[in-house]
């Protein structure tokens, strides 16, 4: 008895498999009135992914860290307004975030360039401000850019640490 249930349900098993597995078919006499969508290809040449700025360190002029680049704040038309900056804390404990205006932001594409005998040197970078754009006056020569990385390599900031975190502090509405 029990086998014959066994084969039963098993049988009932492969036939309602074998039905899923046939398409249906169509009879209508209509054409598909909907367009075939097509593929396009669209490059996104001197723009960054906001994902990247995410933890992206801020220098001010004298070439030292400030904070990171916490979130980015956009209006309603997508146009990115403020960037919040994390100052001070460890591993985002006891971090001071200040909202501080987007276009004040200046951003560089190559490293910090750090020398032994003069620790205060200012990169010599291609720096945009605000948004990238497509029109980028990177040397030639440079073999790394932002737009092969998707995001510039720091921000610089003209305030001080100091400065920053007196500022008031940003805090998110509910």
């Amino acid at each position: 008895m029990m086998k014959s249930i066994v084969a039963g349900l098993a049988g009932t098993a492969l036939l309602a498999t074998v039905a899923f597995a046939q398409s249906p078919t169509t009879t209508t006499d209509k054409a598909p009135t909907a367009a075939t969508p097509t593929a396009t290809t669209t490059t996104a040449t001197g723009q960054w992914r906001t994902s990247k700025m995410d933890g992206l360190k801020v220098y001010n002029e004298a070439n030292e860290n400030i904070g990171t680049i916490n979130d980015l704040l956009m209006d309603k038309s997508g146009d990115i307004k403020i960037a919040v900056i994390g100052v001070g804390g460890f591993l985002g404990m006891g971090e001071h975030l200040v909202a501080v205006p987007y276009e004040k932001l200046k951003f560089v594409n190559e490293a910090v360039a750090y020398t032994g005998a003069n620790q205060g040197a200012k990169p010599a970078a291609t720096t945009t401000t605000g948004a990238a754009t497509g029109t980028d006056t990177k040397p030639a020569a440079t073999t790394t850019s932002s737009t092969s990385k998707w995001y510039p390599d720091h921000a610089v900031f003209n305030a001080s640490k100091d400065e920053l975190k007196n500022m008031p502090e940003f805090k998110y509405s509910e």
